[in-house]
């Protein structure tokens, strides 16, 4: 695209919030008003969104092509029924085999852009890419705090092309430069919604969650009758070294919050990964002995690949064989570190399963399909 055809399709206007140093400039974003397949309305002028850490960003029309951080914001967009961005951070870490679960909903991500395809993420990337998107939905402080290199100044100048950042790493809660207010995962599905005019949408997916979690609360047992589980990283390369995750409040970890299991590292001297990027291994994970094992870093498995190859290396192991988990056969795929509301239902039926043994759906896979597809 000419720098003059940019231009034309979004002219600046302002975005305020509480970064310090961000640009009073932001995007007018490109379209005709009707992304997607209504739910929102199209009409009128500007409109602003408000979030934490961005602030208020104004926008002239409803967004068509985007960029995001992760699989959260992206399956978001999917329910709000938007097309898929076009680039996204990592893209190995958007799960779409998810979507299987799902009548009539999928997404390829072939054409989808990494961003730190080749381990760096550059500014100069962005900056090509703005010519072509209408928002990064990303926290710029996750940008700033995690690419070598980056400064506010670089934020500043990728906005003042007419491209805004929106977004909150909603995520973990373990980022040291995560001053300001995080987000329940419906709190920034309904910004996003606002954004997209989607609110139609938002509300039914928010009814639809209500119900769901009602089904939840009905299977969890009785405090004293719950499971520990340890949840962790694991590669098939590098088993017997694993960093450890306790479960936070994050949304990354709202299936096992909802499910009311009980932390197996919560009460030792273990420290979660974020804070200390430690590892534990095998003894460690016997003096403990959960219950069940949750390895994330495996969700491109199939449950039959994650047996192949990670579970029969713990039942060759000497010391692994011996873990309660391991040889009542708990050990199991943990989950992504980002969810969104469709992808939310699936993991949190399918940890349902692994912890409680139930054989019942937990959420109307139809009705989330009607919500995705519908016209209005």
């Amino acid at each position: 695209m000419s720098d003059q055809g940019a231009w034309t399709r979004r002219n600046v206007l302002r975005t305020g919030g509480a970064i310090a140093g961000v640009s009073a400039l932001a995007g007018c974003i490109g379209g005709d008003g009707n992304s997607g397949n209504g739910g929102g309305s199209s009409e009128g002028g500007p409109y602003t969104v408000s979030m934490p850490p961005v602030g208020e960003v104004e926008f002239e029309s409803v967004p068509e092509n985007w960029a995001t951080n992760n699989g959260s914001w992206a399956d978001m967009g999917v329910a709000l029924g938007q097309k898929p961005p076009a680039a996204m951070y990592k893209t190995g870490r958007y799960h779409t085999q998810y979507y299987d679960e799902i009548p009539d909903v999928s997404v390829d991500k072939s054409g989808m852009t990494s961003l730190w395809g080749d381990g760096s993420l550059t500014s100069e990337e962005f900056m090509t890419l703005s010519e072509n998107v209408d928002m990064f939905v990303m926290d710029p402080n996750f940008v700033v705090g995690r690419a070598d290199g980056w400064k506010q100044k670089d934020i500043d100048r990728i906005e003042a092309t007419g491209t805004p950042f929106f977004g909150n790493s909603i995520f973990s809660t373990g980022y040291g430069w995560h001053d300001y207010d995080y987000l329940s995962l419906y709190e920034a599905f309904e910004k996003l919604s606002q954004v997209f005019k989607q609110e139609k949408r938002y509300q039914k997916f928010a009814s639809l969650h209500d119900e769901f979690q009602s089904s939840v609360e009905e299977i969890v047992p009785p405090e004293g009758e719950r499971p520990n589980v340890a949840i962790m990283w694991a590669t098939e390369g590098e088993m017997g070294s694993f960093s450890p995750y306790l479960i936070g409040e994050g949304t990354s970890f709202k299936q096992w919050r909802d499910l009311k299991v009980r932390d197996a590292f919560a009460e030792t001297d273990v420290r979660d990964f974020h804070s200390t990027r430690g590892k534990v291994g095998y003894e460690t994970l016997l003096e403990i002995d959960p219950d069940y094992i949750m390895f994330r870093g495996q969700e491109d498995k199939t449950a039959e690949e994650f047996q192949n190859a990670i579970v029969s290396q713990m039942e060759n192991d000497d010391v692994a064989r011996e873990l309660s988990a391991v040889q009542n056969g708990n050990v199991y795929r943990g989950g992504p570190l980002y969810q969104g509301p469709i992808t939310n239902l699936v993991v949190t039926e399918r940890a349902a399963r692994q912890v409680y043994n139930i054989d019942k759906e937990l959420y109307d896979r139809q009705e989330v399909s009607n919500i995705v597809n519908s016209d209005s």
